[in-house]
């Protein structure tokens, strides 16, 4: 983007609107669906504007780890198709997909929503691992906040399958569900300038000087965070991003529980 466009940007935060008429700390509409596909144990579909994301949890048996050998595993991953923008191509997964997998995977994990240990059949032999597939469906901004929320949203509607003869019986669902400790959020704040926004548009994107996504869970308890963007951050800007994270965050949450 050219110095033009930022510089439009950056005037129009100064008078305290945005390209789209919003507030710098204002979210677009968001919505959140549960159960949107039969072919994942847990499903959720998140809109944030125009932002879409569909988000499916797989549930894989697998022997675990010597250093862990009494808990569960997590696995979160992303998949950007050409259609859901044409900045996307197809092929491996690339550093923007990556990054996100990571950023939500760091909150889920360590925020420790997930009881791994209760993901435990069989010490040493036998354990649930927990596989989270996000799948952008129209990025048009945010895709950060519209994925963490997904991710949380498909965990709670997530049921256990069946088990046989210690195999994965996916036929026979049960309404046991994912031994869920706590419900983490994660807010994406944006610097341009001297700005802190939520919730940018891809025009803004284009433009951040950084990024920092706040993770808290349901006390407003602080669980992770995780810094993007080229620019260094003062410890005054992290407080103030930290502070509207929690802050925000509380608002995401209405909209996951009702």
């Amino acid at each position: 983007m050219n110095k033009a466009s930022r510089k439009h940007i950056i005037e129009l935060l100064d008078k305290g609107i945005r390209l789209d008429g919003r507030k710098p700390d204002q979210y677009r509409e968001v919505s959140v669906e549960f159960d949107v596909t039969r072919s994942a144990e847990g499903s959720a579909r998140v809109k944030i504007g125009d932002t879409e994301m569909i988000t499916g949890v797989k549930m894989e048996l697998f022997e675990p780890y010597p250093d862990t050998p009494d808990q569960g595993s997590l696995m979160v991953g992303a998949e950007f198709s050409p259609m859901a923008s044409p900045e996307f191509e197809s092929g491996p997964p690339g550093i923007e997909s990556i990054e996100l997998s990571r950023v939500i995977d760091r909150g889920i994990r360590e925020s420790q929503a997930i009881d791994l240990k209760k993901l435990c059949l069989k010490k040493g032999e036998l354990c649930w691992m927990v596989v989270i597939d996000m799948a952008p469906i129209n990025a048009a901004g945010n895709l950060f906040d519209a994925g963490a929320l997904s991710a949380i949203a498909a965990i709670k509607d997530t049921k256990l399958p069946g088990i046989k003869d210690d195999q994965v019986d996916y036929d026979n669902k049960t309404e046991d569900p994912l031994p869920v400790k706590k419900v983490a959020l994660s807010v994406t704040v944006c610097k341009i300038g001297k700005h802190l926004i939520i919730d940018p548009l891809p025009e803004e994107e284009k433009v951040i000087d950084a990024r920092l996504t706040v993770a808290t869970d349901e006390s407003g308890e602080l669980c992770a965070l995780q810094k993007g963007g080229e620019e260094p951050l003062s410890v005054e800007e992290i407080d103030k991003m930290v502070e509207l994270g929690i802050e925000k965050g509380k608002e995401l949450r209405a909209k996951l529980e009702s």
